[in-house]
């Protein structure tokens, strides 16, 4: 099954991506530039040079599921991150993908598990 969610861990890649990279390119950016495992169960975040194209890169049981977005207008704009941390919640992401920026936000206490 297909599906995300808050249960996953979320990495952004901090350069621009060329997006002609599939899996095993994707996969080399990870181990070798981020110096994490692809098959750990994590997603990581890819944006081209002008944040038009997003992929994101999960593995899954049996394989890789690549996720792809286009705009055809506008581009996404990441969150700000602090110090080399490029680590990303699933409410950061949806944000980013549905291209709502939040100028102030005040996050609640929640238990975490």
């Amino acid at each position: 099954m297909f599906a995300l969610s808050s249960f996953h861990k979320y990495h952004f890649y901090p350069k621009a991506c060329d997006m002609r990279k599939s899996f095993n390119g994707l996969s080399g950016l990870v181990k070798n530039e981020l110096g994490r495992e692809p098959t750990s169960g994590d997603v990581f975040i890819f944006l081209n040079r002008n944040r038009t194209h997003l992929k994101l890169l999960h593995w899954e049981a049996g394989g890789f599921v690549l996720y792809y977005k286009r705009l055809e207008q506008g581009s996404f704009t990441p969150p700000v991150f602090k110090g080399n941390n490029h680590g990303m919640t699933w409410s950061e992401l949806v944000l980013m993908v549905e291209g709502l920026q939040v100028k102030k936000a005040h996050q609640k206490l929640r238990y975490p598990r």
